[in-house]
């Protein structure tokens, strides 16, 4: 995938619209301004936020014709007059693209903001360190930032054998919390493996009977990445102060039982990692740095396409059909 003399080849829209919009396409070679780096692109992750912000669901400034994707992994071409720490044919990584009118990833070449860039670790395989940023850098600002996890605190992570929820269970099991999950019982192994002391069936009739049994003086965080969202039943869990931080598609609504939430003292906290400040992605990305060169978690299942197949790729996230599989797209073919 090359582009004509001056250009690069992308994958993108020209308009919000459905998967079918995004198609190859020939944009400018990017020009490395002051405070950036060139970034030589090697893997972009595939996200349903990515799928919210072509449609339109999720309003934001976008530059049109822009390359679909936030989430890059590549090798720095070239670095910006007044930045450091980054040199010419190091690897790198980002999640900042595609959205707030700065350019897209799926791109052979991408000018990223410095402090919107991070070094990828020695020996992490780039389509690996792809399929996890999102996913763990979510989990981080759930699990540290939203939900101010505390040692010795109850967190249930709702959806927990999912990428955001099992590394969800990890980061909160590393740090010093008891850990509750749901998940299929076929994936309740693999959850307990991550760190989960109690893993229940989330298609059994008595998940909140079990979670009290496990928790009886209430749950002090918990983390929905399901989608499920049931705020009756999470408030009627919650220890006094709980915190309940949902990450939910955008057109969800559930039912708030206010007097309950009230006479708990507890709270309801949504967030999108599209909000985050550049300190705070700062501070996710050192963790997922971390889990990278430990190999403390990565993806289960990681699909490969090309750059070509973005549509494709889009579609098949918004029909449901690659549960629990991550989507990276490679600038040539994949095998």
């Amino acid at each position: 995938m090359s582009g004509a003399a001056g250009t690069v080849r992308a994958a993108g829209i020209d308009r919000l619209g459905s998967a079918g919009e995004i198609h190859c396409l020939d944009l400018p070679r990017p020009r490395c301004g002051p405070g950036q780096v060139l970034l030589r692109v090697s893997a972009v992750a595939v996200n349903h936020v990515d799928t919210f912000v072509r449609s339109g669901t999720y309003p934001t400034v976008l530059h049109f014709p822009l390359a679909v994707g936030r989430d890059a992994v590549g090798i720095i071409e070239q670095t910006g007059d007044g930045v450091e720490g980054f040199s010419v044919g190091q690897r790198a990584w980002t999640n900042s693209l595609g959205f707030a009118g700065r350019p897209g990833a799926t791109a052979e070449l991408v000018a990223v903001d410095a402090e919107r860039a991070y070094p990828l670790p020695a020996g992490v395989d780039p389509v690996v360190a792809a399929a996890a940023l999102h996913p763990c850098a979510t989990a981080a600002l759930a699990v540290h930032r939203h939900g101010a996890v505390g040692r010795g605190e109850s967190v249930y992570i709702a959806g927990g054998a999912g990428n955001v929820g099992s590394a969800a269970i990890v980061l909160a099991a590393r740090h010093g919390a008891r850990v509750l999950a749901s998940a299929a019982a076929g994936d309740a192994a693999c959850c307990r493996g991550l760190g989960a002391e109690t893993v229940v069936d989330y298609r059994d009739e008595g998940v909140a009977a079990r979670l009290r049994e496990a928790a009886p003086g209430g749950i002090d965080v918990q983390i929905e990445t399901s989608g499920r969202n049931d705020l009756e039943a999470a408030v009627g869990l919650a220890a006094p102060r709980g915190r309940i931080v949902v990450l939910a598609g955008p057109e969800s609504a559930p039912v708030l039982p206010v007097g309950k939430l009230y006479m708990r003292d507890a709270s309801v906290l949504g967030f999108a990692i599209s909000n985050a400040t550049v300190g705070e992605l700062a501070q996710a990305a050192a963790t997922v740095n971390t889990m990278l060169s430990e190999r403390s978690w990565e993806p289960r299942h990681i699909r490969r396409l090309a750059f070509a197949d973005a549509g494709r790729a889009h579609g098949d996230l918004e029909a449901g059909n690659v549960r629990g599989t991550r989507i990276v797209l490679l600038p040539e073919a994949a095998g």
